[in-house]
């Protein structure tokens, strides 16, 4: 990755004149960095692939996609659950902004959110960026690029724990960031290059300033992939693209590597040397290309013995509408020596995408499994399903939204989520530009909270919800 000098934003220009207020207009649009808005506002956007039941995938997306991870953090020093999204500045914009702030789980506030980066002349959430906390307390930033054209960048705060002031420390080619800081060894960072379709690959750092060699993981035609830490492993999962078609996404395979990336293994302990180029490597937990169907990975974590547990969206068809139905939402776990699957519910959408909760043998998933006012849109109403057998049995317990105005859509699962900020997603219309509002909720499904989309002050209480409806 090619170092950057630092950049800073922090000089204070009288306001003289009204050309200065001008060029001050300028550089907040051009550079905003450091900078603080005026509350919580999502980015809206479109794919613009539609066909007769409407767009591939549009809406609210502040917290899209599944392959940002993590997008929240909580710091228990802190006593602070930290998040990013993609963001703007006003209900009728498309501008994306780079956004950071924190709940804070004592007095129960949100500050007004920080411009971590100013996405100059974008409006595509596939920019949003990823978060870390290292050891020490330092916030770090993954902004995603986009192929070749648009350089990913990692910022890092000036003060543990704060999010007042940030510095660049490096940019190169990186999409859908997935950055794990594991104490006493510094970065593994899994991230896409679209070298030659989406292909994965990983680099390592002691300290976040200096990398290794970037070293291709998987190269089939391109991938999405899931990850996740269980101790000093990290766990990927992913997909694959037919002739690096996404349409066509398919297949599952898993890879793990304890040492930083320096072995990589099979689930069983095989030894594999990447780059992986053979669909059907021991690798594979899954054919289901062989079985015409495609896989959305939703969310990666472990049961309470280490092993990996997979929620993915599993469908007919790639275009909305009830021809690709049923989308089944599935529950793929490692048990007894074998991958073992069980359904947990269908939605009307193949981006309806939530987050797995595991407790021991209390296993959670919070998404949008219902219909939202949208129907064949991305998203639907929240809503919160619960197993107590390990996921093989699947009821819901709690729904979270009602009588919404518009879907809600990419709930994601905060590192070490607390139970008052559990899960963490967006709302939009599907159909049509719209405002966009954030919401989280907490462990027990009881509440619900806007963050406030306006704000007057520089602390505010989230506004929580009555009964599921927004008012």
């Amino acid at each position: 990755m090619k170092l950057f000098e630092n950049m800073h934003f922090n000089s204070v220009i009288p306001f003289k004149n009204i050309l200065t207020c001008l060029f001050l207009l300028l550089l907040i649009r051009s550079g905003a960095q450091n900078t603080r808005v005026d509350g919580y506002k999502g980015i809206w956007f479109t794919l613009g692939q539609f066909s007769a039941y409407g767009d591939k995938y549009s809406g609210g997306l502040g917290t899209y996609t599944s392959s940002h991870i993590p997008i929240a953090v909580y710091a228990e020093k802190a006593d602070k659950t930290f998040f990013v999204y993609g963001g703007t500045t006003a209900k009728n914009e498309k501008h994306l902004l780079i956004m950071l702030s924190y709940y804070d789980h004592k007095k129960g506030i949100v500050p007004k959110p920080v411009i971590v980066y100013d996405k100059v002349g974008v409006d595509d959430p596939h920019d949003n960026a990823s978060i870390s906390i290292d050891e020490y307390g330092y916030i770090w930033i993954f902004v995603s690029g986009r192929n070749t054209t648009r350089p990913g960048i990692i910022f890092k705060s000036h003060q543990p724990y704060e999010i007042e002031r940030f510095e660049k420390i490096t940019a190169g080619e990186m999409t859908y960031p997935q950055p794990w800081w594991i104490n006493g060894k510094g970065f593994f960072y899994l991230f896409t290059k679209y070298t030659k379709g989406r292909e994965l690959y990983w680099s390592a750092s002691k300290d976040g300033k200096t990398w290794d060699a970037d070293r291709k993981l998987s190269g089939m035609g391109g991938h999405y992939q899931l990850s996740n830490i269980w101790k000093d492993k990290l766990v990927t999962v992913f997909n694959y693209h037919p002739g690096g078609d996404v349409n066509k996404r398919t297949n599952i395979y898993l890879l793990q590597s304890s040492d930083m990336g320096k072995t990589w293994t099979t689930l069983e302990g095989k030894i594999i040397h990447p780059p992986l180029t053979d669909i059907h490597a021991e690798a594979l937990i899954k054919d289901y290309e062989k079985e015409r169907k495609l896989v959305y990975l939703n969310d990666l974590n472990f049961d309470k013995d280490g092993n990996p547990v997979i929620l993915a969206v599993v469908s007919k068809g790639f275009e909305p509408g009830p021809k690709g139905n049923p989308r089944e939402w599935t529950i793929i776990k490692w048990k007894n020596g074998k991958w073992n699957f069980y359904k947990v519910c269908e939605s009307t959408h193949n981006y309806d995408m939530g987050s797995l909760y595991i407790h021991n043998d209390h296993w959670q998933i919070i998404g949008p499994t219902e219909a939202g006012p949208q129907l064949y849109g991305t998203g639907g109403e929240m809503a919160v399903w619960t197993s107590d057998d390990e996921g093989m049995v699947w009821k819901r317990t709690t729904t979270l939204t009602s009588d919404s105005e518009r879907n809600h859509s990419y709930a994601r699962r905060p590192l070490n989520a607390h139970e008052d900020f559990y899960s963490f997603w967006a709302d939009g219309n599907a159909d049509k530009f719209s405002e966009s509002k954030l919401y989280f909720c907490n462990k027990k499904g009881s509440k619900v909270w806007i963050l406030p989309y306006d704000m007057k002050k520089d602390f505010e209480k989230p506004v929580e919800l009555k009964n599921g409806v927004r008012k």
